[in-house]
Protein backbone atom coordinates (compact mmCIF):
# COMPACT_ATOMS: atom_id res chain seq x y z
CA UNK A 1 0.00 0.00 0.00
CA UNK A 2 3.08 2.40 0.57
CA UNK A 3 4.79 1.90 -2.51
CA UNK A 4 0.94 2.40 -3.95
CA UNK A 5 0.35 5.75 -2.15
CA UNK A 6 3.85 6.76 -3.64
CA UNK A 7 3.50 6.60 -7.11
CA UNK A 8 -0.41 8.39 -6.47
CA UNK A 9 1.62 11.18 -4.80
CA UNK A 10 4.12 11.59 -7.66
CA UNK A 11 1.24 11.17 -10.55
CA UNK A 12 -0.64 14.48 -8.63
CA UNK A 13 2.82 16.23 -8.55
CA UNK A 14 3.44 15.40 -12.57
CA UNK A 15 -0.04 16.94 -13.24
CA UNK A 16 0.61 19.85 -11.08
CA UNK A 17 3.47 20.47 -13.04
CA UNK A 18 2.55 19.18 -16.78
CA UNK A 19 2.76 22.63 -18.86
CA UNK A 20 -0.48 24.44 -20.41
CA UNK A 21 -0.22 27.73 -22.67
CA UNK A 22 -2.83 29.76 -21.05
CA UNK A 23 -3.01 32.18 -24.31
CA UNK A 24 -5.13 34.98 -23.05
CA UNK A 25 -2.19 35.73 -20.60
CA UNK A 26 0.31 35.24 -23.04
CA UNK A 27 2.11 32.06 -20.50
CA UNK A 28 3.29 28.82 -20.59
CA UNK A 29 2.54 27.31 -16.92
CA UNK A 30 2.20 24.77 -14.48
CA UNK A 31 -1.45 23.28 -14.27
CA UNK A 32 -1.71 25.15 -10.92
CA UNK A 33 -0.29 28.25 -12.14
CA UNK A 34 2.44 28.76 -9.92
CA UNK A 35 5.27 28.39 -12.16
CA UNK A 36 5.11 30.26 -15.60
CA UNK A 37 7.11 31.94 -18.10
CA UNK A 38 5.51 35.23 -19.93
CA UNK A 39 6.06 36.24 -23.45
CA UNK A 40 5.20 39.07 -25.87
CA UNK A 41 4.19 38.73 -29.33
CA UNK A 42 5.70 41.51 -31.31
CA UNK A 43 6.89 42.05 -35.04
CA UNK A 44 3.29 41.90 -36.16
CA UNK A 45 2.87 38.44 -34.38
CA UNK A 46 5.61 36.85 -35.74
CA UNK A 47 8.24 37.27 -32.75
CA UNK A 48 7.41 36.02 -29.33
CA UNK A 49 9.87 37.86 -26.61
CA UNK A 50 10.11 35.79 -24.02
CA UNK A 51 10.41 38.04 -20.73
CA UNK A 52 10.22 36.66 -17.42
CA UNK A 53 10.42 33.01 -15.89
CA UNK A 54 9.50 32.38 -12.69
CA UNK A 55 9.11 29.48 -10.07
CA UNK A 56 8.24 29.42 -6.35
CA UNK A 57 10.62 28.56 -3.89
CA UNK A 58 8.80 25.24 -3.02
CA UNK A 59 9.34 23.84 -6.82
CA UNK A 60 12.57 25.15 -7.57
CA UNK A 61 15.44 22.12 -8.41
CA UNK A 62 12.39 20.22 -10.33
CA UNK A 63 13.64 21.51 -13.56
CA UNK A 64 10.32 23.54 -14.19
CA UNK A 65 12.33 26.33 -15.77
CA UNK A 66 13.85 24.34 -18.45
CA UNK A 67 10.32 22.77 -19.38
CA UNK A 68 8.65 25.92 -19.62
CA UNK A 69 11.25 27.31 -21.74
CA UNK A 70 10.83 23.70 -23.87
CA UNK A 71 7.41 24.67 -23.82
CA UNK A 72 7.75 27.68 -25.48
CA UNK A 73 10.01 27.33 -27.81
CA UNK A 74 8.03 24.41 -29.66
CA UNK A 75 5.36 26.60 -29.67
CA UNK A 76 7.11 29.08 -31.43
CA UNK A 77 8.68 26.77 -33.59
CA UNK A 78 5.36 24.71 -34.39
CA UNK A 79 3.75 28.06 -35.04
CA UNK A 80 6.99 29.33 -37.34
CA UNK A 81 7.18 31.83 -34.66
CA UNK A 82 11.11 33.06 -33.74
CA UNK A 83 12.02 34.36 -30.41
CA UNK A 84 13.90 36.73 -28.46
CA UNK A 85 14.98 35.45 -25.08
CA UNK A 86 14.44 38.80 -22.84
CA UNK A 87 14.56 36.97 -19.44
CA UNK A 88 17.86 36.20 -18.60
CA UNK A 89 17.45 32.65 -17.46
CA UNK A 90 16.16 32.00 -21.01
CA UNK A 91 19.74 33.52 -22.70
CA UNK A 92 21.79 32.60 -20.22
CA UNK A 93 21.11 29.24 -18.96
CA UNK A 94 18.49 27.74 -21.05
CA UNK A 95 20.32 28.33 -24.21
CA UNK A 96 23.51 27.79 -22.92
CA UNK A 97 22.34 23.80 -22.18
CA UNK A 98 19.96 23.75 -25.16
CA UNK A 99 21.84 25.28 -28.01
CA UNK A 100 19.71 23.15 -30.42
CA UNK A 101 17.22 25.85 -29.80
CA UNK A 102 19.03 28.44 -30.91
CA UNK A 103 17.83 27.77 -34.46
CA UNK A 104 14.49 29.51 -33.45
CA UNK A 105 16.17 32.74 -32.04
CA UNK A 106 15.91 35.54 -33.40
CA UNK A 107 17.97 37.17 -35.86
CA UNK A 108 17.74 40.14 -37.34
CA UNK A 109 16.31 43.54 -35.83
CA UNK A 110 12.52 44.28 -35.31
Amino acid sequence: MEKEGASNEQAREEGENSIVWNEKYRKFETRDREAYIEYQLIGGGKVMELVHTYVPPSKRGLGLAAHLCVAAFSHAEAQSLSVIPTCSYVSDTFLSRNPSWNSVVHKSKI
